[in-house]
C-alpha cells in the first residue's frame, strides 16, 4: 500500500474512533477542506471541524473503503450514520478526494448528494429545497457559525 493510502486509512480509522487529533495529524498545516456545509476551511479550521463533529456525534458510526493513492492524489469512499441536530437519522454517502505534499493531506474535498442529505436531516423542507443554492448557502452560514462558536469555546 502506498504511504499516502496509509495516511487516508489512518485518517478514517481515527474518524471511526472519534479521534479528531489523530485525523488532524494527517493534515498539513495549510490544508484546505471543502464540502457542501464547510467550503474553504483552511489550516486548523479543518481539524476543529472534525473535532466538533466527533464530539457532537454521540451515535456517529463511520465505515470506509476503496482507498487509493499515489504520490500526489488519493481517494476514498466513506459513509456516516448519525443523528442530526433535528433528531432525524442520517446516512451520508461520501466520495473523498485528496492531494498530498510530503506525506500530509494538503487538500481534502468531500462530495455527497446534498439533496439526499437534506431530505434525511431536515425532512420535508430539505426534500423541497435541498437541491437549491439558497439552501446550500443557508447551510454554510449556519455551519460556519457553529464552527466559530465551537472554536471560540476552545480558546
Amino acid at each position: 500500500m502506498h504511504a499516502n493510502a496509509e495516511t487516508i486509512q489512518r485518517f478514517y480509522t481515527c474518524f471511526a474512533a472519534r479521534d479528531a487529533a489523530g485525523m488532524a495529524a494527517c493534515y498539513a498545516d495549510d490544508v484546505e477542506f471543502t464540502d457542501h456545509a464547510f467550503p474553504g476551511l483552511r489550516g486548523h479550521e479543518a481539524g476543529e471541524m472534525w473535532r466538533m463533529l466527533c464530539e457532537r456525534g454521540k451515535d456517529l458510526k463511520i465505515e470506509f473503503r476503496d482507498v487509493t493513492a499515489d504520490d500526489t492524489r488519493g481517494s476514498a469512499h466513506w459513509e456516516a450514520w448519525y443523528t442530526f441536530s433535528t433528531g432525524r437519522k442520517v446516512h451520508n454517502v461520501v466520495e473523498a478526494r485528496f492531494e498530498f505534499r510530503d506525506g500530509k493531506i494538503v487538500r481534502h474535498d468531500d462530495e455527497f448528494p446534498l439533496w439526499a442529505w437534506a431530505r434525511q436531516a431536515i425532512g420535508t423542507p430539505g426534500l423541497l429545497l435541498g437541491w437549491t443554492g439558497f439552501f446550500e448557502r443557508s447551510l454554510q452560514r449556519q455551519a460556519r457559525r457553529q464552527l466559530e462558536t465551537f472554536m471560540a469555546g476552545r480558546s
